[in-house]
């Protein structure tokens, strides 16, 4: 079977390309049959936009998204800054008794190193819908009335917001309990990936960052 094959961040400069045709029969011949060496610990892979198990069959013409280890109402992707205002907004209700905010933004030191900004790449496509299921998620979890994530990708400066998250619900409880739930598990389900470039060099980050 002929597929597409699509690689982000730290896979797309290993390889030195972002996508391009192969054959294979299933999720699990994918990766041999790039020749990248050894497989990544904790790759995930992404078809025609939805999480597979290496044993899924593939189609002609499948699109095989390569997910590297990720950080990660309306769920958007976008390049332009982030409004904490305009995410409130979009959750609020006159019914709610409380809006849970969580803000994210770019610092200067990290793990001992002068951060000079940073870059964030997506799946953009896959990485709404994902959001959107979290949000699915935790509607389940908890009593809510809306859940509205935004991210922020390519070049974000120091101090500059890179994830915005509001959920509104009757109660705080609820409310703020979402929250941190939202993106404790964006960053490890949601792909997304960010490089930190810093004084002498730069490195992607892995999931959970």
């Amino acid at each position: 079977m002929t597929v597409h094959v699509r690689l982000f961040a730290g896979l797309r400069e290993r390889a030195g390309w972002s996508s391009r045709e192969i054959e294979a029969a299933t999720v699990a011949d994918v990766w041999p049959a790039l020749g990248l060496g050894s497989e990544p610990q904790g790759l995930l892979y992404a078809v025609n936009r939805e999480y597979a198990e290496r044993d899924r069959e593939l189609r002609d013409g499948d699109e095989v998204a390569l997910i590297p280890p990720v950080s990660g109402g309306a769920f958007r992707v976008a390049e332009e800054p982030l409004s904490l205002e305009a995410v409130v907004d979009e959750v609020s209700d006159e019914s709610a008794g409380a809006v849970a905010t969580f803000l994210g933004t770019v610092r200067r030191e990290s793990r001992g190193r002068t951060v000079l900004y940073l870059e964030y790449e997506a799946y953009a496509e896959m990485a709404e819908d994902v959001m959107a299921q979290l949000a699915t998620e935790l509607e389940q979890r908890y009593a809510l009335w809306a859940v509205a994530i935004h991210h922020r990708v390519g070049r974000v400066e120091i101090g500059e917001a890179s994830v915005v998250i509001a959920v509104s619900a009757p109660h705080r409880q609820d409310a703020l309990a979402a929250c941190k739930a939202a993106i404790d598990t964006l960053k490890q389900t949601v792909p997304l990936w960010k490089k930190e470039v810093y004084e002498g060099g730069e490195e992607w980050l892995g999931r959970g960052s």
